[in-house]
Order: C-alpha cells, then structure tokens, then sequence
C-alpha cells in the first residue's frame, strides 16, 4: 500500500510512501518496548528537559512545519504556524508542571509511610487524525512520554508526511531512539496490533464507530484507553449577550480551520427576541472571511482537506435544503481545489443532519429558541457532549445554564478551545478519559498505592 498525500488545493500529490508491513511493526515496537526500560528509569527533571527541547526545535522551524500542515491538508497557512507554536506550548506546560504533578502523594494511614505514586504503563498507541495533524499528536504524545512511557503513532492516512516529520522532531531534540515511532499503517493493521496485545494502551481521537472498535478490543485486551470522538457542540447566545461579540466568535468558531474541528461551534442555538440581529451581524462577520489559497497570509478559509468531504458536505446542504432551508453562501467560486464555500442555514430545524451529525465542514445552522429551558434541551439533544459556549451578560446566569449542559467544556463568553492546562474531552459519546493538564497526565500511568510499616 502507498500512502499518498495529497494537496487539497493545488489537487497534486505532495509526497508518496510505501506503507510499513506488520513485521515492520512487530520489529519497531519491539525496539519501542526496549527503549521504554531506558526511558522510564529517568527522573522526570531528565525527561522534562528533552520536553523543553523539543519546544526549541518546533519554535525554530515552525515556518517549514507550517508549510507542511498546509500543503497536506488545506489549512490557511497562519493556522497552520499557530498550531505549531501551540504543540512548543504544550511542551513548556509539562517542563513546568511534571514534577509537581507526578510526585508522591502521601497520605496518612497510621502506617510509617503510605503514599501513592504514579508509574509509566509501557508502550502507548496513539490512533490520530488529519485536522491538526501536529497538536493531534503532541497533546497525545507529550503528556504520556513526560510521565515515562514510549509512543507509536497510527497516523491518518493523508498527512504521512506531517507523521514523518514530527518523528524527526523527537529524533531533533535528543530523544532516545524509539521514545517516539510514527508508523505508516492502515486502520486494518492497527487494530491487529491491539488484538495482538503488542500495546499497554491506547489513545483515539477519532469517529464514534472507531471509537465504539477500538473500546472493544481494548476490553478483550485489558488495555487502558482514551477515547475522543467529536462533537457537535451548541453555541448559545441569550437576548442579554453583546451580539457583535458573540457573532464575531461565532464567525471564528464555526469556520476556523475551514469549519473541520471536533470543538467548532456547529449548532447555534439563539433566542427568538435576538435572532434577527444576531443572524444579519453574523453574515456581517462571515463575509469578512477570505476564502482562497491557504498560503496566501490573508486566507481565512482553505479548502476542506479531501475530495470526498465536499460531497459529503453537500449532501448535508441538500438535506437542509429539502427540509425547508434557504441557506446562506458566502465567498467566490475558486477554480481549484477542494473548496466548500461558508454558509448560513437560517432557521434550520433539528430533523436536519445538519443539525444532528457532526458536521466537518463550514455550515452554521441557526436555530431559534424560546427561552433558557428550551436551548438547554436543544443543546443537549444529540448523542455528542464534547464542548459549548454560553453568550450572555448575566453571568450569573450564564453558569447556571452551562451546569446544565451535559458536555467536557463550556466557555461562557469565550471560544472553546483545547488548553494544555484544562482537562479535555467529552461525555455521552463524545469520548471517555481526559487529555492534557494533570488528569491527561496521569491516564497512561499505573496510580500505585505504597504501605510502608516497621
């Protein structure tokens, strides 16, 4: 097999690789599990400084990586460089803060000494996908090496060289060989290495059925895992809100990275007394967007990262559309590229799959409500419970509702958005576990309990 990238703008192939067989992969991770015994046995004050090297390196080319990002998958090229920047972050987050994190926690039990502790689990699968084709990887990858595991990589199939590359930043910084090991494989041959029960754990950051797979291969394994699954995340706007900034993030939330984010806004929910004005302010903001070539500094908007998510997404306009929709396009017609211009769906309603699945892509649906009741029951009517954002200036009351939404994250007045200091992931079927901060720290560690008497 032959993973080709492919640049979703010019429509040619970037780069060809051969794909690693599973022998390949039996010997890698053989080698991982060796360099494991190695890499354990160092102090986290040792570990961490390899962390604040690779922050340099990732700092020092963050022009060329960005490049990479854009030309594998669409994103506008200042997305590309700030993404970059935000995996250097990640990395000076864990220098900082491993140590306090990961020491002793004694506890008193009337025995001389008792204390938990917090101890690597081995070698750590992580399955990623294409829409941040480096953060993916380092919110994953960074917090289970810092606690002194060894990664694999199963990167998604169109970004082979972002997965290469970023390999190159571990090998870059001084790593030990085989702390950090990108293979190219298919889904087919991951899932055999999990069956194989070559792996202590595994992190997902994938499609529901993915997740639902990989859960149960997990359990017939007895591997930990960590599952994220997308979302499709409510963002409500009260009649009390500052309407032009809520439409202004509305704008940036929805269509950032060409509407292709787990925590994207995707449903706003708006009260009735406020829809008018909330949705002319919001097709102000959006017509600011710049859709074109993602090199291009002043782009907003790049294409979407395949062929296939176009018809996807105009399936899911056609849908609206024969449900009653008038919606809303913005942007000119690009005469390549993989391009889905950003639209509005005004009074969408929620039979719409615009509505109910999670959306890829940059359609906003509007959907009015009543009063506060009726947006929480809105918000909390899809199977997903990822992330949500509350508009108001009450704040007061805006807490009061997002305590009532059944989600990992809410931002009242604010972007969700991922942050190494913040537990993140979902409920319902939106994920299990926790990534970054202190608990993301801890998933892939085996939490040991000490009783020491005379």
């Amino acid at each position: 097999m032959v993973f080709k990238s492919i640049n979703p703008y010019t429509e040619e192939v970037n780069w060809e690789y051969d794909s690693f067989s599973f022998e390949d992969c039996e010997a890698h991770i053989k080698k991982s599990r060796a360099a494991f015994s190695e890499w354990s046995s160092l102090s986290i004050e040792e570990r961490t400084g390899y962390l604040a090297r690779a922050a340099e390196v990732l700092r020092k080319n963050s022009d060329i990586y960005a490049e990479i990002i854009t030309k594998e998958m669409g994103k506008p090229i200042k997305q590309s460089r700030a993404e970059v920047q935000k995996c250097a972050l990640v990395c000076d987050y864990y220098v900082k803060n491993a140590a306090e994190f990961l020491k002793n926690e004694f506890v008193d039990t009337g025995a001389e000494k008792s204390y938990v502790s917090f101890e690597p689990l081995g070698v750590i699968l992580g399955i990623m996908p294409w829409n941040f084709p480096f953060w993916q990887v380092f919110k994953f990858a960074i917090p289970a090496i810092c606690a002194g595991n060894v990664c694999v990589l199963k990167h998604a199939s169109n970004v082979p060289r972002s997965a290469l590359e970023v390999e190159k930043i571990f090998l870059e910084a001084g790593f030990p060989e085989y702390v950090f090991k990108s293979l190219l494989i298919d889904s087919r041959t991951a899932m055999e290495i999990i069956k194989k029960d070559m792996v202590d754990g595994i992190s997902l950051t994938g499609s529901i059925n993915a997740g639902s797979e990989i859960g149960e291969l997990a359990g017939k394994t007895i591997k930990p895992f960590v599952l994220e699954l997308g979302g499709s995340d409510p963002f409500i706007v009260l009649e009390d809100a500052d309407i032009g900034r809520a439409a202004q993030a509305a704008a940036k939330s929805r269509f950032l990275n060409s509407g292709q984010g787990c925590i994207a806004a995707k449903r706003f929910i708006v009260l009735e007394a406020i829809i008018e004005d909330f949705t002319k302010t919001f097709e102000l903001e959006v017509n600011k967007l710049k859709v074109g070539n993602p090199m291009d500094e002043e782009t907003d908007i790049g294409p979407v990262a395949r062929k296939e998510f176009v018809k996807d997404l105009e399936k899911i306009l056609e849908d609206a559309t024969k449900k009653g929709a008038k919606p809303l396009i913005y942007g000119k017609d690009c005469e390549k590229g993989f391009f889905f211009k950003p639209t509005i769906i005004p009074a969408a309603s929620l039979d719409m799959e615009a509505c109910s699945v999670e959306v890829f892509g940059p359609i906003a649906p509007l959907i009015t409500v009543k009063d506060d009741d009726e947006a929480v029951n809105v918000a909390n009517s899809t199977e997903f419970g990822l992330g949500a954002e509350v508009w108001s200036g009450n704040l007061d009351r805006a807490e009061k509702m997002a305590k009532r939404i059944r989600s990992g994250f809410v931002a009242v007045n604010g972007m969700v958005r991922s942050d190494p200091r913040l537990p993140f992931g979902g409920v319902k079927k939106s994920g299990i576990g926790r990534e970054l901060s202190h608990y993301g720290l801890k998933e892939f560690t085996n939490i040991k309990a000490t009783v020491v008497n005379k």
